[in-house]
């Protein structure tokens, strides 16, 4: 978490404002999203850092995860919760599934998305992985934890880019790990103890 606030540090020193699809990119724009894939708990952890820091990003929500489940009681506080935070929440559809909803913001990015439709639309919204949002010179993602590019610290420290869509999962910086398999085995670590928990609250016999 702590290269996570260095990164947040280093946005603001190179002069970026926080910017969401409202409008399209303007120089110094930092469009600051977050594909929550596998974990509401992570989500909500980087959100907590940014709020203290200052910081809007944009997070973006599966209604179809295997992982979580957006109409739970979980789910419902994690949404609450984001929103009071002052971030934008966005759907992240499984192509070609385009149910959206009222519980979004009208953004949206597909969810492991192949070439062919990675720029798809959904009528009403706008999708951040299609133009004026996306252009390869100026997009930054830590998928699998690997970045696609450098790691934008020290460009983003120095203002080198005119504006900028940085891409970030959450899971990856709110667990411990110097690889993904070492992350999601962290990851996995704490889900266990998190359902230990939930089994007791359901008064199931774990003695």
């Amino acid at each position: 978490m702590t290269h996570y606030r260095e990164l947040l540090q280093a946005a603001r020193a190179g002069g970026y404002s926080w910017a969401s699809s409202d409008h399209g990119p303007r120089p110094g724009d930092l469009f600051l999203r977050h594909d929550i894939d596998l974990s509401l708990e992570s989500a909500l952890a980087i959100a907590r850092v940014e709020h203290e820091l200052g910081v809007r990003s944009t997070y973006f929500l599966m209604t179809e995860s295997v992982f979580y489940n957006l109409d739970s009681t979980a789910g419902v506080d994690a949404l609450k919760e984001l929103r009071s935070l002052g971030h934008a929440v966005g759907f992240h559809p499984v192509h070609p599934h385009k149910e959206f909803d009222d519980r979004f913001d009208p953004v949206f990015a597909w969810h492991n998305p192949d070439p062919e439709f990675l720029a798809e639309p959904i009528e009403g919204a706008a999708n951040v992985m299609a133009p004026p949002y996306f252009h390869p010179g100026h997009y930054r993602s830590d998928s699998n934890q690997n970045w696609r590019g450098d790691c934008p610290h020290e460009d983003l420290a120095a203002g080198t880019y005119s504006w900028l869509q940085l891409n970030t999962h959450p899971v990856i910086w709110a667990y411990d790990g110097g690889t993904m398999r070492e992350t999601m085995d962290a990851l996995l670590a704490a889900m266990r103890e998190e359902w230990l928990a939930h089994l007791a609250n359901d008064r199931i016999d774990l003695s």
